[in-house]
């Protein structure tokens, strides 16, 4: 799990028209935030969108595949993040509109969770 610097300057610029995000690093890849809401994931030089079950069909018919982990002793566990279609790497318009949408799934997912009691 590594990012190159070279490759979070490109997402950097190619989510430029998106709005101001923040690139936190994190467990050797990095979380993409806006407004203090993660929507977005590097890790190996791919760049992963937060999906729901309805946009998680559109990348699954592009043939993409969810983000994974290993934990120790467990098999590979998927989160709701899909790899982008390298096509929208090449189409800075289209993966913006992509973009917009992971960052409303996001969202919409912070405000469905229970606080925690301490």
């Amino acid at each position: 799990m590594a990012v190159t610097e070279g490759f979070t300057d490109l997402v950097r610029d190619l989510l430029a028209d998106f709005g101001p995000v923040t690139i936190r690093n994190m467990f050797g890849g990095a979380g993409i935030y806006a407004g203090g809401v993660m929507f977005a994931i590097l890790d190996d030089d791919v760049l992963y969108l937060k999906t729901d079950e309805t946009s998680a069909r559109v990348f699954r018919e592009e043939g993409m595949e969810p983000f994974t982990y290993a934990m120790e002793g467990k098999g590979p566990i998927a989160m709701s993040y899909f790899e982008v279609p390298p096509r929208l790497l090449e189409a800075p318009e289209e993966l913006v509109a992509w973009t917009h949408e992971a960052y409303r799934i996001a969202c919409a997912n912070k405000t469905k969770r229970p606080r925690k009691r301490r």
